[in-house]
């Protein structure tokens, strides 16, 4: 279990870096003048790049060896939170947290795979419960830590110090790792589909740039011809895949994969579920930080009973997959909604809601997506043979990321845009008020789709491998 040490601390990092941003983002886009735009991407070019680099990292992983692909991403990671961590722009930072995010894409698919051939059967289970426990301590330390860290202003580094402390945990998961992580491949050194992961990462940013620009530069015609360009060059990457797909190569995405209608529902269901979780953190953190004035360690521990919660439901999400997977993910997905339901009552009134008041509803949409959250992957995998199994797991966690950052650009231009449009005269917290409940209208919408998506697919379809 010592070996395994390395690869728990490097994806504890990973997933801590993904929520303590979030509460530090209205300091650091003081601190470095960055515009509404600049800080959706500081968190969004993350989850973009780590999401496109999953399944082509996983590859690398298998065909050049899983422990060096995954030292040479953790390095990296090191080295890119450091430079964060230098910043002195939103340009420099939003570069950096892309390498991040790329390093991570080399790191996390390994994790797996390093288990299953590091460990023996029984020793096997309990790490992936272990993994799955960090899982939920990153989600809860990650906002209290964020807070923490930006409240002390240690060495008056400020928000610079969420980055900094990837730096001494890296090193020692790196010289933990090198000493004693085995090397694992799979034997065969499969082609990379670079042409696939060129044009998907090439579609997104064409509909996502002028998304989360769009507001600044005053949302030109041609911005909105450059989204339906991505659109085009969405369908030609299913086309360029069908194509590897025939001639016996391995795809980035298998689009016969897409004909299964659980993988094409659970993938919509992801898409829509994590894109609204994404935006919800980001908008929530501004609100309670702009425009209530309250601090970075008061934000995180308004936050931190969604976590609680998630951890108290997961549990029970996990041992019922095989019984009631979909009706416990329509379940969630309907908590969540009746929680974001609150929140708007709360903050619809323009006045500041009090500590428990926000720490109730958030509990309760914890416990939403921990009866949904860990459903997911059995619905997506349900019906598909045992041989794609992984490949639809690669899927799913890809689309789960780019999941998160569209719905940051596309829930977080509206919050930016609502807040603009309100008259500069009003009260601070009546402004941010409308802001916020506009973006919980669309998550309350959201999450109901997933629950009508789940409810129209037939029950032997969603449930077919449980």
């Amino acid at each position: 279990m010592i070996a395994i040490g390395a690869v728990m601390i490097a994806s504890f990092m990973d997933l801590l870096d993904a929520t303590i941003v979030v509460v530090a983002g209205p300091a650091l886009a003081s601190s470095l003048d960055a515009s509404p735009a600049q800080l959706q991407w500081v968190l969004a070019a993350y989850t973009l790049a780590l999401g496109s680099g999953l399944i082509t990292g996983g590859r690398l992983g298998d065909s050049y060896g899983r422990r060096r692909v995954f030292l040479a991403g953790l390095a990296a990671f090191v080295v890119f939170s450091a430079l964060c961590a230098l910043a002195t722009g939103p340009g420099w930072l939003i570069i950096a947290r892309t390498g991040q995010g790329m390093a991570a894409g080399l790191m996390v698919p390994q994790t797996f795979g390093l288990i299953r051939c590091t460990l023996a059967p029984a020793a096997q289970a309990r790490a992936f419960g272990a993994f799955g426990a960090i899982q939920g301590l990153a989600a809860a330390a990650g906002p209290l830590l964020g807070g923490l860290l930006v409240n002390a202003d240690l060495f008056g580094l400020g928000w610079r110090t969420i980055f900094w402390v990837n730096v001494p945990i890296g090193v020692v998961a790196f010289v933990l790792g090198a000493r004693v992580l085995p090397e694992s491949t799979t034997g065969v050194r499969a082609r990379l589909d670079l042409a696939g992961v060129v044009i998907s990462v090439g579609a997104m940013l064409l509909i996502l740039v002028p998304l989360v620009q769009g507001r600044e530069w005053g949302w030109p015609w041609w911005g909105f011809l450059l989204m339906a360009t991505g659109a085009v060059l969405l369908a030609v990457f299913g086309m360029v895949e069908a194509g590897i797909r025939r001639r016996g190569a391995q795809p980035l995405l298998d689009p016969a994969l897409l004909r299964v209608r659980s993988v094409a529902a659970g993938l919509v269901v992801s898409l829509l579920f994590f894109g609204a979780i994404s935006a919800f953190f980001l908008t929530l953190s501004v609100y309670l930080q702009d425009g209530t004035d309250r601090s970075a360690w008061a934000t995180g521990l308004i936050v931190l009973p969604y976590a609680l919660g998630s951890m108290a439901t997961s549990g029970v999400g996990v041992a019922l997959a095989g019984k009631a997977g979909r009706r416990l993910l329509i379940t969630g997905a309907l908590v969540l909604a009746g929680s974001q339901g609150l929140l708007w009552w709360l903050v619809g009134g323009g006045q500041v809601p009090g500590y428990w008041s926000l720490a109730a509803a958030l509990f309760v949409g914890g416990l939403g997506l921990g009866l949904a959250a860990p459903i997911l992957i059995n619905i997506v995998l349900a019906g598909v043979p045992g041989r794609d199994a992984g490949a639809a797991g690669g899927v799913l966690s890809t689309v789960t990321q780019l999941g998160g950052a569209t719905g940051v650009a596309a829930l977080g231009t509206l919050f930016f845009t609502v807040l603009a449009d309100q008259p500069a005269t009003g009260e601070q917290v009546s402004r941010f008020s409308q802001a916020l409940s506009s973006v919980l209208t669309w998550e309350i919408a959201l999450y109901l789709a997933v629950a009508a998506i789940m409810l129209l697919l037939p029950r032997t379809t969603a449930q077919a491998h449980s």
